[in-house]
């Protein structure tokens, strides 16, 4: 790995920040050794309006923010135990109009952000071999009929999280994973008036960065994921239901970095040598529409600004154990069905802003040597419409200007 800059380098210009206020610092160096377990069992009957429930369970955790104030933080975390969240939901008879069900487990976590004023930080996340982040989610109602259902269901080893609001950013962040991560669970329901959307999604390393009115931003990211398994799993089974959407995302390391206003700036590396797998499948004896959808990448990294200048230094190899998508949606009576399953070794996009004569400066360098396969299958006994599809790319790289909406 390249020499880290020194942070001095990374300061940009604050947007209308507080010049004559020194800014907040914030120094935080956080170890977690055992294992953090979140688990909730809820056991239904009948109820009217709804079912609720949250699980949660986080090994290291960072939330730091100003408005009107500059904010300068540098933090260490070490994930060295296993992260698990498990939620599952029993229902007998009916489950209400609108229910929703959230289960999240994360290694190394940092929210952090500012309005008005400029954030310079240095964050580095590492989780060794020993962890497993594990998500699980789980709606067992066989027997039950509901009305709109949501299920969600994510696993993140390292998670960054950045916002401005009319401010900038100069920030460096090293994330660096060896623990095998899952999201996993799904749903079987007897019928479901409404919509059922269950999904999961499962990444190695995660950073994201969201600046809006007239925000500037310089990132420098640096990204490893070496961990064994990367996985989403997500699989459905329903007597009767008008809308069914069943879908499962898998990324080895992710950013996006998205703005409005001057300038964004990013410098990425990614490192991928886990095996990604993202499954998505499910079934209906009746349906009005049944969807299942898989998307597996390596690495993946967005910069887009809508203003006037994007510059992206973008660097991504995938090696191991590579990428895999497997999709498939089966009934028997019903109207529409769909399948789509999605493999990317590496992907990259980049744009920037036409109305606001954008240009962008990009120096993109991909490579891919692993393995890349997806797999969709869409099974009707008798419907209106069938679709399927199924796309494997080694590396795959998007670069526009455009409107804004467009």
């Amino acid at each position: 790995m390249a020499a880290l800059p020194a942070i001095g380098l990374l300061l940009c210009a604050a947007a209308t920040s507080q010049a004559q206020t020194p800014p907040s610092e914030v120094i935080n160096n956080q170890i977690q050794l055992g294992d953090v377990f979140g688990t909730q069992v809820l056991d239904v009957v009948e109820v009217s309006e709804g079912v609720s429930a949250e699980t949660s369970a986080t090994g290291n955790n960072l939330i730091g923010s100003t408005e009107g104030a500059d904010l300068n933080i540098t933090s260490n975390q070490t994930m060295a135990g296993s992260t698990i969240a498990s939620t599952t939901v029993n229902v007998t008879t009916d489950m209400g109009e609108t229910s929703q069900i959230n289960t999240s487990a994360i290694g190394n976590a940092v929210e952090a952000g500012t309005t008005q004023g400029t954030m310079v930080g240095v964050y580095t996340q590492i989780a060794t071999a020993a962890p497993q982040v594990t998500a699980s989610g789980m709606l067992e109602a066989e027997t039950a009929s509901a009305g709109d259902v949501g299920l969600a269901t994510t696993a993140t080893v390292n998670s960054v999280s950045l916002g401005l609001t009319n401010g900038s950013a100069g920030v460096l962040v090293n994330q660096t994973s060896a623990a095998s991560v899952l999201a996993d669970g799904g749903a079987i329901v007897g019928y479901v008036s409404g919509t059922a959307d269950v999904s999961g999604m499962a990444s190695g390393n995660s950073m994201s960065l969201v600046g809006t009115d007239s925000s500037a931003a310089r990132a420098i990211v640096y990204q490893s994921n070496t961990a064994a398994l990367t996985q989403a799993s997500q699989f459905t089974a329903y007597g009767n239901a008008q809308t069914a959407a069943t879908s499962a995302t898998a990324s080895g390391n992710v950013i996006a970095a998205v703005n409005e206003g001057v300038l964004l700036d990013l410098t990425s590396t990614q490192s991928n040598q886990s095996y990604v797998r993202a499954q998505a499948e499910g079934s209906s004896y009746e349906f009005g529409e049944g969807t299942a959808t898989a998307y597996a990448v390596g690495n993946s990294t967005l910069a887009g600004n809508a203003g006037e200048a994007v510059v992206l230094e973008n660097v991504q190899l995938n090696t191991g154990g590579g990428v895999e998508a497997i999709a498939g949606f089966s009934g028997t009576d019903g109207y529409d069905g769909y399948a789509r399953a999605t493999a990317v070794g590496n992907d990259v996009t980049g744009y920037a802003c036409a109305a606001c004569y954008g240009q962008m400066t990009i120096d993109s360098r991909q490579t891919n040597s692993a393995d890349v396969g997806a797999t969709s299958t869409t099974t009707i006994g008798s419907g209106r419409l069938i679709n399927s599809t199924a796309t494997a790319v080694g590396n795959n790289a998007s670069f526009y200007v455009t409107r804004p909406g467009s």
